[in-house]
């Protein structure tokens, strides 16, 4: 039997210092997003399944939370949002071009919980519809990264590959297209489970040990784009589909340089797959060495994906950052901002008593009003159990108008730490607190 206290595995409850430190990163997040003129979108939480199915692949699909609704509509939880926006473009061709959009929101995925690894976790994307080439990439990939740099984590490196690449190299090796998406779903979780695993895996799917071996020959360790781009063109021969993303990596590189990202931040990684099928050009992610808790951005180019909805081509490239991830990294490395831990409001309203009860709410409602952020002690009691759980609490200042100080027309204003006590007017009081605050 369920506990009824306990949450879902997978999903969390968020109390106030974390939720406080949520909310910071995310208005960082929004702030950078803005800057680089992507405009908010919002979608529903839910979706007809069959707006999900199909586009993920198929070992994602397993993990979308779908069901029958009360009006017998088979419906799902979004899995991300990069298929709402494919929606919501289709469902608006008026929208105009290039459409550059952001959504922070929550997204659910019935998957296995562990670290970095949650059911219920918020993505905070960024998309441009309309606009075919590396320019567009180049724009989402630095805002992404500016983002991190803003948010102060260190040493995050970009790891690039683009799909055409990985096709080139099946092509190569004579694999037919329909087995693909099972290689590229084997080799997407070489971070996991190793090459042996990998390995494995591809063996259980039906490839023969000459076409792993000739894979791994062709997957060199990730590197320098400027060694590594060159070396890959010299291993798959001058291959036209493989020379053009080739080239189409060179140009992304040369753009994000021009924005002054500096290329020790980036690495071509020929392994690199993202596990979605949607991909069609350039991907990404974005890892930090310590702690070793997976990407916290993904993303790339999916030039076929809002043509389901619509039976028309349209260019779009898109990434997302991982709110959560981000969280736990910030927390690891001690980066959260000073006094995420304390009370939201520096400053209490005492009540001394009934007689005195409408001077502190004429008080305290003027101090909110001046933009102080002001706790009414609405417990009441005693006044030294008032002072003692602010300073519990943490709160840095209190303010007393007892019987004494309202015939003398003043507050008492109390510094928590020092304990010193400063009478002053109300006016006065209020220039004080906002001075110190």
């Amino acid at each position: 039997m369920a506990n009824p206290v306990q949450t879902l595995q997978g999903m969390r409850d968020w109390l106030p210092g974390r939720s406080r430190l949520r909310a910071w990163i995310i208005s960082r997040i929004r702030e950078n997003f803005e800057r680089s003129g992507f405009e908010p979108v919002e979608t529903p939480a839910l979706e007809y399944a069959e707006t999900l199915k199909g586009k993920y692949g198929e070992e994602a699909d397993k993990l979308i939370y779908a069901f029958t609704d009360r009006g017998g509509r088979e419906v799902g939880l979004r899995y991300d949002l990069t298929v709402p926006l494919a929606r919501v473009v289709a469902s608006h061709p008026d929208l105009s071009r290039p459409f550059k959009r952001y959504h922070i929101a929550p997204v659910w995925r019935a998957e296995r919980p562990q670290r970095g690894r949650y059911r219920e976790f918020t993505q905070c994307d960024i998309d441009v519809v309309g606009v075919p080439g590396e320019l567009a990439d180049a724009d989402v990939l630095f805002t992404v990264m500016a983002c991190l740099v803003d948010l102060g984590l260190p040493g995050f490196v970009v790891r690039l590959n683009d799909r055409r690449l990985l096709q080139a190299i099946v092509a190569r090796l004579g694999i037919a297209p329909n087995r693909a998406l099972g290689l590229f779903r084997a080799l997407d979780k070489l971070d996991k489970i190793g090459t042996a695993g990998v390995r494995a895996e591809l063996m259980e799917r039906g490839f023969s040990g000459a076409e792993i071996d000739g894979l791994f020959g062709f997957l060199i360790p990730r590197g320098d784009p400027s060694i590594i781009l060159p070396e890959l063109g010299r291993t798959l021969g001058g291959r036209e589909d493989a020379a053009a993303a080739i080239a189409s990596l060179g140009r992304l590189v040369s753009a994000l340089a021009g924005l002054g990202i500096a290329s020790d931040r980036l690495q071509v990684d020929p392994t690199l797959v993202r596990g979605l099928d949607y991909y069609t050009g350039c991907i990404y992610e974005v890892t930090v060495v310590e702690p070793a808790i997976g990407s916290l951005v993904g993303g790339g180019r999916y030039d076929d994906l809002i043509g389901i909805f619509t039976g028309r081509p349209t260019p779009a490239t898109g990434g997302a950052l991982g709110l959560d991830r981000i969280i736990d990294v910030i927390e690891a490395l001690g980066l959260a901002p000073a006094g995420m831990q304390g009370p939201v409001a520096p400053v209490q309203m005492t009540i001394f008593s009934e007689e005195t009860l409408a001077t502190s709410l004429r008080v305290a409602g003027n101090l909110r009003r001046a933009g102080i952020a002001c706790d009414l002690a609405i417990a009441g009691g005693r006044l030294s159990n008032q002072l003692r759980d602010a300073a519990r609490r943490g709160v840095r200042w209190s303010v007393i108008a007892g019987p004494d100080e309202i015939e003398q027309g003043k507050l008492l204003v109390r510094d928590m730490v020092s304990g010193e006590q400063t009478a002053l007017s109300e006016a006065d009081a209020g220039e004080f607190l906002r001075g110190q605050l």
